[in-house]
């Protein structure tokens, strides 16, 4: 029995954990039924932000273009790991408007060499609810300096 009211509260508590908080500024016209959908189009959706050194932040944007004929609403952006955070366009993206997703890498959160990262966007799009957009580079280790 302890066994199960554990788990139970495992449940519980990552379900809570998906609530992004930004629930709230999104219609529920947005995210109910066909009618609301749209369709969204990424100028890339793989960057490479090139060579860094370690301690030093990369900022990585994504744009892109509702090609719909209904309101975009950006409902969630989450980065894949605790190393990138992302700021994006919040609120109702008009048909033919533009907006973006800038995701802030902290190359002191990962290791030195080759870097792939990913964020995950999901939005009131026909053309796929979640999208995956993606950023690569490297990292240089820093030289030790010799002690005196």
């Amino acid at each position: 029995m302890k066994r199960l009211a554990f788990y139970l509260l495992l449940i519980t508590g990552f379900a809570s954990c998906n609530n992004s908080g930004n629930d709230a500024a999104v219609p529920a016209q947005a995210t109910a039924g066909t009618a609301a959908l749209t369709t969204i189009s990424y100028t890339d959706t793989v960057v490479n932000f090139g060579t860094i050194n370690m301690g030093e932040q990369a900022q990585i944007r994504f744009e892109f273009t509702n090609t719909g004929n209904q309101p975009l609403y950006l409902t969630d952006v989450r980065p894949g790991c605790g190393c990138t955070v992302a700021e994006y366009t919040r609120g109702a993206i008009s048909p033919g408007g533009k907006g973006s997703i800038i995701a802030a890498f902290d190359s002191n959160k990962a290791h030195p060499g080759s870097v792939s990262k990913s964020i995950f966007v999901t939005s009131n799009t026909s053309n796929g609810a979640m999208h995956t957009l993606s950023f690569n580079g490297e990292i240089k280790e820093q030289p030790s300096v010799p002690a005196n």
